[in-house]
């Protein structure tokens, strides 16, 4: 019976992704799933060396489950260590995830956490042991951007990493407003280290991400990108700021003004955002900006 709502795409290097019929969008599309997370997120956010480094639970939280490509993919990566790993996921829908599991022979990513993925489906959470280490996972199903303005949300366990993958603005734009990664930021412990990778290497996202009040830096090169963005609570986590020279991209930009609304356009950043954006702490005594 054919799904509805997804199906199954070979990509030109071979590999299998997911697509939504609904949206028209395909799930790391390019270099395919593995490919992607290992560079955006397992090598991007060094998570095997931070966690071999960590001494107690690593929280890692996944802000867009899908079809937990990149979570099944950290796992892999993180299999030999052994201090213990918390994982907290967020999605709309679990639909993506459930017709993964229907393809474990083409989506080999969640081969080997078939039954682990199958009771966070059922019961919102899971233990398991994954190699050296017990992981437990955590899964919220629901409208992320009101999820996040809960009270409720000052309980969950502070992360030192997250994975940050919701559809495009263009067609998630609720994903993408500045009082969401205000929000987002806020809920961060400032005295845990916490790293944060993304797809987009948008001007708009970037400049929301620091208005939020994150460090912001470029992030390495996946599939067809030559850049992503890797954010942080601190300047010293970022290994290529962003600089006065990309300040001078933002003046010219035809499209930088945070969204504070969940409506996509294309706006320059207005003079208060500006000069927002000149007071952070990431660029403050900078010399030679472009006005």
């Amino acid at each position: 019976m054919t799904d509805p709502l997804y199906e199954l795409v070979q990509l030109k290097n071979g590999t299998w992704s997911v697509r939504s019929r609904v949206l028209g969008e395909t799930f790391h599309p390019v270099i395919g799933p593995v490919a992607e997370a290992e560079a955006l997120y397992v090598r991007q956010l060094q998570l095997p060396q931070r966690m071999a480094r960590h001494s107690g639970e690593f929280v890692i939280w996944d802000i867009g489950l899908g079809a937990a490509a990149n979570i099944c993919t950290v796992l892999q990566a993180s299999a030999t260590g052994t201090n213990p790993v918390r994982i907290v996921s967020f999605d709309c829908t679990s639909a993506p995830l459930r017709f993964a599991l229907e393809h474990p022979r083409l989506l080999e990513f969640i081969a080997p956490y078939q039954q682990a993925a199958q009771t966070l489906l059922d019961q919102g959470q899971v233990e398991f042991t994954n190699g050296n280490h017990l992981v437990s996972w955590n899964y919220f199903e629901a409208d992320f951007p009101s999820l996040v303005r809960l009270p409720t949300a000052q309980t969950w366990p502070k992360p030192h990493a997250i994975l940050f993958d919701a559809f495009s603005p263009a067609r998630n734009p609720e994903m993408w407003t500045l009082p969401l990664f205000e929000r987002l930021h806020g809920l961060l412990d400032p005295s845990r280290d916490c790293l944060m990778a993304t797809y987009s290497r948008s001007t708009l996202l970037r400049v929301t991400l620091l208005l939020a009040g994150f460090f912001v830096g470029t992030g390495h090169a996946t599939g067809d990108k030559e850049e992503t963005t890797i954010a942080a609570n601190s300047l010293r986590l970022i290994s290529e700021p962003l600089d006065p020279k990309w300040l001078s991209k933002v003046r010219r930009s035809s499209s930088a003004e945070p969204m504070i609304q969940p409506l996509y356009r294309q706006q320059p950043l207005s003079s208060d955002n500006w000069e927002r954006l000149e007071r952070h702490a990431q660029f403050r005594g900078s010399h030679g900006i472009t006005r």
